[in-house]
């Protein structure tokens, strides 16, 4: 029974008191062990809605558990619960598979840091004549449009775009930026040249570029969006959802997300801090099905932090707090944090617009490297093994599995022993994912994890490298159609090579089985075509 508002109370001072009869009708000692999860969330601060509860219910065991280190705004729970019993570190979670490990891509541009020159046009703010503007000046003292731009681009050529991604961004301002040239560069890659029929690959902000384009493909997600943020985090976060895809953030984001199925973590701003900087490798690292690994997208140098020792070490003691008075601050002097989350630099910013053709020039380069549990860099071998173990020993060297691809009955028996094995379709497009092959065959994929030392190459590189060889015994006819197989080989992979897809592909090109007969000839000389062509693709080496 809620007893009734007295006179002199608030709806506050009411709801305290209503909390406190209905925990207060148990007596003290009626639990004998009470778990508080998310303890940091202030249920231990000497001012927390939830204090009076565990107060109340002193008598019992309480124990709390929290996946945040200590530090300066945490420091009552750990007064309060004292110095943890028992510490699962994210190195245990990885090797112990209850958490997703990663791949790292270092990207680096040509526009990392910035000079002015007179070519350069100053849209706004008074640029300092001769400074070096390094990553921690952009997007809050400094902002260039065109360099935000190319590492957009960058990021979407490279990256899954069906997969979902939070992208860490330096201010609220930077990050409703992103989430625009995000959807802008998604419908740009969309939309057909009228003039051509070819992709448009340049960011375009013409609104209606953006037609076709599911409007919350990238959405912004800050302390200042209110409920609709909530709801676009709600939706990333339902695993049968892929709208929204990919999330913009500042600060928010970096703890207490719990999304399974994300795939790439895309640093835009520099990470300063050890906590941080785990906390956000943390949001990727959510099991799901399918998901065998992550990416962290690394613009800003972050990885550094896997060398240091903190990286999997304890918890280290917060900072103590400075006791001294700060002198007040001067009228229209900047305070320190993040833009519109917890304050900013105010600053009027600095922007600039290159000189025209300046943009096209920036060039950039990416180094993918894998990493251990403990933050120690480690050979693809070593990562692929850790996933799914070594591989079988179905072929003892290059030139036998070489034998083994270049027929298709033999490719296929091979292929179904290694899916027996643990190595089926989806594992193996993994292991392409992982190096990096996509655009290569499944053949390179293989060869290469039985030695490093021979580098995937593309289906396009290798029919280049291989259609004189395929071509020179064939007759015009014939080499029509081989050429719209490798066509589709390229397109798609290996598997238009299988003898099953040949029906498909006389179909495809020439309407029907007869109608493929008369142009080249009997069913036994058509399979022994698709056949014989194939091992002229596999034989050699390609430089």
């Amino acid at each position: 029974m809620v007893p009734s508002r007295t006179s002199g109370t608030t709806p506050v001072t009411e709801a305290l008191e209503v909390t406190k009869y209905y925990f207060g009708e148990y007596p003290k000692d009626y639990f004998d062990f009470i778990v508080i999860d998310e303890c940091h969330r202030g249920g231990a601060n000497d001012e927390g809605n939830w204090r009076d509860i565990l107060e109340y219910f002193s008598p019992a065991v309480q124990l709390g558990l929290t996946a945040t280190p200590k530090r300066k705004d945490n420091v009552d729970t750990y007064r309060y619960f004292g110095e943890p019993v028992y510490i699962y570190s994210l190195k245990e979670g990885i090797n112990d598979g209850f958490l997703t490990p990663f791949k790292v891509k270092r990207i680096k541009t040509t526009i990392d840091d910035y000079i002015y020159t007179s070519d350069d046009i100053v849209v706004e703010g008074d640029i300092e004549q001769g400074k070096l503007y390094t990553e921690s000046d952009f997007n809050k003292i400094i902002e260039i449009k065109s360099r935000e731009e190319k590492r957009v681009k960058v990021y979407m050529d490279e990256a899954n775009q069906k997969e979902k991604a939070i992208i860490f961004c330096a201010t609220q301002d930077h990050t409703a930026a992103i989430r625009d040239l995000v959807n802008q560069y998604k419908a740009s890659r969309k939309l057909p040249s009228r003039a051509s029929g070819n992709t448009i690959t340049a960011i375009s902000s013409n609104p209606e570029a953006l037609e076709g384009v599911e409007v919350n493909y990238c959405v912004r997600v800050t302390a200042n969006d209110g409920e609709i943020g909530e709801q676009f985090l709600r939706e990333f976060q339902d695993n049968e959802k892929m709208i929204p895809t990919i999330l913009t953030t500042s600060q928010k984001l970096s703890t207490g997300v719990d999304a399974r199925n994300i795939r790439n973590i895309v640093l835009l701003r520099p990470v300063n801090s050890m906590i941080e900087f785990k906390q956000i490798v943390g949001r990727g690292t959510r099991l799901f099905d399918g998901k065998e690994f992550f990416t962290i997208y690394d613009f800003t140098d972050a990885f550094h932090h896997f060398a240091d020792p903190e990286w999997d070490g304890e918890p280290l003691e917060p900072e103590p707090l400075e006791d001294e008075p700060k002198p007040p601050r001067e009228p229209g002097e900047p305070t320190s944090g993040e833009e519109g989350e917890g304050g900013g630099d105010k600053r009027k910013k600095i922007k600039v617009k290159l000189r025209d053709g300046k943009e096209r020039e920036i060039q950039h380069m990416m180094a993918t490297s894998f990493w251990s549990a403990s933050g120690k860099p480690i050979s693809s071998e070593e990562f692929l093994q850790t996933l799914f173990g070594a591989l079988p020993e179905f072929f003892k060297s290059e030139e036998e599995l070489r034998a083994i691809w270049s027929k298709p009955m033999t490719r296929k028996i091979l292929l179904e022993k290694l899916d027996a094995a643990g190595y089926g379709k989806d594992e193996l497009t993994t292991l392409q994912q992982l190096i990096n092959a996509e655009k290569s065959d499944l053949f390179d994929v293989l060869e290469y994890v039985f030695n490093s030392d021979i580098k995937p190459i593309t289906r396009e590189a290798r029919v280049a490298a291989a259609e004189a060889s395929i071509f020179a015994m064939l007759n015009d006819k014939q080499k029509e159609f081989i050429e719209f197989v490798l066509s589709k080989y390229i397109e798609t992979g290996v598997e238009e090579l299988d003898q099953e897809k040949l029906p498909v592909l006389l179909t495809n090109k020439y309407q029907s089985l007869e109608d493929a007969k008369e142009v080249l000839g009997d069913v036994v000389n058509i399979s022994s075509l698709f056949v014989e062509f194939q091992k002229y693709l596999y034989v050699n080496k390609v430089a």
